[in-house]
């Protein structure tokens, strides 16, 4: 079979249970895939084809003898931000270009235990510190829909490899919007969990009160899949919360779109910025959904001009703790023929990390230090909290909150964008990290150059299952989902 790529998720498992092909088969198919096709996209850092093999050879077995998982024999490409026991987990830096991890994440782990085939590791903005996944080690990932645009960051390698139907589903995480931004530009669905929802451990630290992972795919029904995998309680995290994890595919027509009400911050579709097309798209969608039955309400998010600078100060600040570690001594990049060991701390960390981390842990470091830490970071916090409040206030009234995820579409390679200019790019994305608030981007349309348009929607917490639901919904009403890009229509 050559289009074994175009199958859902859903149709990937009946087509291993009814052993229509085998998953060795599947996973040839896909590595034949990368092989021929990745050198443009550039979405794998690592490619683990033995062990696939393998893994699938053990998938096979496991099916036949009728001790199978939902997803046994399904292929998966993982973030290269999650550890991988005996495998190169880089976080795109060459401070990790050496670095193979005697463990696995929890997430890695649960997706053994599912059966779940690992295809490799894709490429990310360096400790995702991004919006582009320009800010690699390993340089820049192309988007599958213009190879000459970029795919979103920090998770952009994990949307690419998607796109390019170079694997079914990926894991992604996401600090600031780093799952929700790349799927918006890459045309894909990708879900951003409560706060707590998907296991920590394992996962290389950038920002950890706001990082989370969570999966990306072309619907939701697809990330349903993977959700019912990542989610869960995890003791070896201690930001991991205790509470019962839904049935994510058996909920996908658990919410009922008729009646929903959906909240339209009008502070939101005012931003300087928005591209016309974008914000054209988002609306026709939210159109479509009024059609399907929801309610569209007006209401007011007033803290939205709080949300760059309180972000670029907590973000940075969790990353210059976070990334002391990295000193040169134990593990990673260690500078030849240190002097001494302050030459040996300034050397490995001016050469292992680059500009934009180091940036970041510049700007961290300024405001945690004695002076500053009351003005800035402990400010940042006091409004951290009035961001939340003005969420829950919001949900007092309505059900959902609609959003576009950027306000444009994918940026070209190499356009230089200040760092003001990237950091505003991510103004509907990072106040949901910064309530620990769960959403999901779909794709809703184009613009003009044919570039993905994404819708995000906002839940309370813990509304996973109706984001899902409400997605997988407007997925069946509307073909966005199912659009290819030219490269995705190569067979191999």
């Amino acid at each position: 079979m050559t289009d074994l790529h175009r199958l859902s998720v859903r149709e990937l498992t009946e087509g291993l249970a009814g052993a229509k092909f085998s998953s060795r088969e599947l996973t040839e198919h896909y590595l034949k895939r990368i092989e021929k096709i990745d050198a443009q996209v550039k979405s794998y850092v690592t490619v683990t084809a033995e062990q696939a093999l393998a893994q699938a050879d053990a998938a096979d077995a496991a099916i036949k003898a009728d001790n199978a998982t939902a997803l046994t024999g399904v292929p998966i490409a993982h973030k290269d931000i999650f550890c991988t026991q005996g495998i190169k987990t880089t976080a795109g830096s060459k401070m990790l270009d050496n670095f193979i991890s005697p463990y696995d994440a929890t997430v890695v782990a649960k997706a053994k235990a599912a059966g779940l085939v690992t295809l490799g590791k894709v490429n990310m903005d360096e400790f995702a510190m991004g919006s582009t996944s320009e800010n690699s080690f390993y340089g820049a990932t192309a988007n599958p829909w213009n190879l000459s645009h970029v795919p979103g960051g920090s998770s952009g390698g994990s949307a690419a490899a998607v796109a390019a139907d170079l694997a079914p589903f990926a894991t992604g995480t996401d600090t600031g919007g780093s799952i929700r931004q790349p799927a918006s530009f890459c045309g894909l669905t990708g879900l951003k969990p409560t706060y707590g929802r998907v296991s920590r451990f394992g996962m290389i630290a950038y920002a950890s009160s706001l990082d989370q992972g969570g999966p990306m795919a072309r619907s939701a029904e697809d990330c349903a899949y993977l959700m019912n995998v990542m989610a869960g309680h995890d003791a070896k995290d201690s930001t991991s919360v205790e509470k019962d994890v839904d049935n994510y595919v058996a909920n996908l027509n658990g919410t009922s779109v008729k009646g929903l009400r959906i909240g339209i911050p009008k502070q939101y579709f005012n931003v300087a910025g928005l591209d016309a097309d974008v914000k054209a798209r988002v609306e026709e969608s939210l159109k479509k959904l009024e059609e399907m039955g929801a309610i569209l309400v007006e209401i007011d998010l007033n803290m939205t001009e709080s949300y760059v600078p309180t972000y670029y100060l907590i973000a940075p600040a969790e990353a210059s703790s976070n990334l002391s570690r990295y000193d040169g001594v134990r593990y990673g990049y260690r500078a030849e023929n240190p002097v001494d060991l302050m030459d040996l701390y300034k050397r490995s960390r001016s050469e292992g990390f680059g500009k934009e981390v180091q940036q970041r842990i510049l700007i961290g470091t300024y405001a945690l230090s004695a002076g500053y830490y009351d003005a800035y970071y402990v400010k940042a916090q006091k409004v951290r909290r009035l961001i939340q409040q003005d969420f829950l206030k919001a949900f007092e009234s309505v059900d959902v909150i609609a959003a576009p995820a950027a306000p444009t579409t994918a940026y070209k390679i190499g356009a230089n964008l200040s760092p003001v200019e990237m950091y505003l790019g991510d103004i509907y994305t990072i106040a949901v990290n910064l309530a620990g608030l769960p959403a999901i981007n779909a794709p809703v349309g184009f613009d003009k150059d044919n570039l993905p348009v994404g819708l995000q929607l906002i839940g309370n917490y813990w509304s996973e299952s109706q984001l899902l639901s409400v997605v997988h919904q407007y997925q069946q009403a509307t073909d966005w989902h199912t659009q290819r890009a030219a490269i995705a229509e190569e067979n191999a």
